[in-house]
């Protein structure tokens, strides 16, 4: 499987933060937002990662991820030049894609939760067709909603209904086989212009291929895209990292501890940011895992 994070858009919403740089880069406490999104995809087990985005933000993601050798990744880029819908990411990558699979995550959206990787090990491996991931909120008509039956088969999709038929909130991240490609190609645009990502969860769903995943009430599930929001975003990862002493989404321990990176290469990636406090940090896991240096 491939993976894409969706990382393009204005980010009014952000504005006059987002004026001068892509949302994505912004931080999210103590690392830049578009290391969640890409700690995801790495726990998934993928490796081959296309990141899309505005062609005034790409060379920032470049100068700042390159090609992604030094976390045993393998990173392209695109441009979306206009905000024309999530579903778009699919004909942007279709050739990055190629024969394979893909995981489609948005570039603001953080995870977090014990057994996260083994979950998306399990159904990258037993996909067949698409796979959604719900998450209980308290607020579902701001959000596309999936309706499940009592033995989890998904029963229905509602973008923002203002009678919502459950509180399961579809987050940024979806898996897709192959087909997805052709099905977003032949989408057309809603009536606000964009190739909506729900039509194509829409399609699958009469196919009667689509399954919704549900998170557990101990999961977190956040989005930035506000200036609360991201506010809260870099509280919760502060409060985390300070209690429990573990850096989430640090790129190079997730590539060592997923086997991307032997622990001297990760030693020597946080050699480079020594003066830093995630330098250290990086250079004390590699230790324990062996590194000789």
């Amino acid at each position: 499987m491939k993976g894409i994070v969706l990382a393009g858009g204005s980010g009014t919403r952000l504005h006059p933060i987002t004026q001068a740089v892509s949302k994505q880069l912004l931080p999210v406490y103590d690392k830049p937002m578009i290391y969640y999104p890409i700690s995801v995809l790495m726990l998934a087990g993928i490796r081959e990662i296309l990141i899309i985005s505005t062609p005034s933000d790409l060379p920032n993601f470049r100068r700042l991820l390159g090609d992604g050798s030094q976390f045993g990744l393998e990173l392209s880029y695109a441009e979306q030049a206009a905000p024309n819908g999530l579903a778009e990411a699919f004909v942007i990558g279709a050739d990055f894609i190629a024969d394979d699979d893909v995981a489609l995550i948005l570039g603001d959206n953080i995870f977090y939760g014990q057994g996260f990787s083994r979950t998306l090990q399990a159904e990258v491996a037993g996909l067949d067709g698409c796979v959604l991931f719900g998450y209980p909120v308290k607020d579902p008509q701001r959000y596309g909603v999936g309706e499940i039956s009592g033995d989890g088969t998904l029963l229905s999709i509602e973008e923002k209904p203002a009678v919502p038929r459950s509180n399961k909130a579809i987050t940024g991240l979806y898996l897709y086989d192959n087909q997805v490609v052709d099905i977003a190609r032949g989408l057309r645009p809603s009536a606000r212009g964009e190739l909506e990502i729900t039509d194509v969860n829409m399609t699958y769903l009469r196919q009667g291929r689509a399954r919704l995943v549900e998170l557990s009430r101990g999961f977190a599930w956040l989005d930035t895209g506000t200036h609360d929001s991201l506010l809260e975003a870099g509280q919760f990862v502060q409060v985390l990292e300070h209690r429990t002493g573990v850096r989430i989404a640090c790129l190079e321990e997730v590539a060592l501890r997923m086997g991307y990176i032997d622990a001297d290469e990760c030693h020597r990636l946080g050699a480079k940011l020594a003066k830093s406090g995630y330098g250290d940090y990086v250079m004390d896991i590699a230790k324990a895992a062996g590194a000789t240096a």
